[in-house]
């Protein structure tokens, strides 16, 4: 079965890749290649693609990578129906759902608790305060 996939090129750090028809049993840096169709730059987000010969590989079966495939669209070459597209976003499960805050039940707090409370704080303050009282000696 053909392949269409994209070899990377380029130096350490700053890769551009070539999108090549190779066999699927070979790996992409083994360099054995039936056909070259075009180049992507990641940096600059240029492509060039021969949209014709993809068109041909794909008419006769060629099965693109997730990454190729959205790059042939984006050309506007017509894929097949049997070639689906990988969604961009991704579900996570989330362990444990019902522990987050926002899917706990909300505690009911009424509004006048603060004020009760500065109240009998601030009651509590004068009745700790010592008083003073004047004796007067007893002679």
């Amino acid at each position: 079965m053909l392949a269409i996939r994209m070899q990377r090129t380029g130096r350490k750090g700053h890769a551009q890749f070539r999108v090549v028809v190779q066999d699927s049993r070979q790996t992409p840096s083994s360099g054995r290649v039936i056909a070259g169709l075009g180049n992507y730059n990641p940096h600059t987000k240029e492509t060039k693609i021969d949209a014709e010969k993809a068109a041909f590989y794909l008419k006769n079966g060629a099965q693109p990578s997730n990454r190729v495939a959205a790059i042939l669209k984006k050309e506007g070459v017509e894929l097949p129906s049997w070639v689906t597209l990988a969604s961009d976003k991704k579900q996570k499960t989330i362990k444990n759902a019902e522990k987050l805050r926002k899917n706990r039940p909300v505690e009911e707090v009424a509004i006048e608790e603060p004020v009760a409370e500065e109240a009998q704080v601030e009651a509590e303050v004068k009745t700790e305060a010592p008083v003073v009282t004047e004796e007067t000696p007893e002679a």
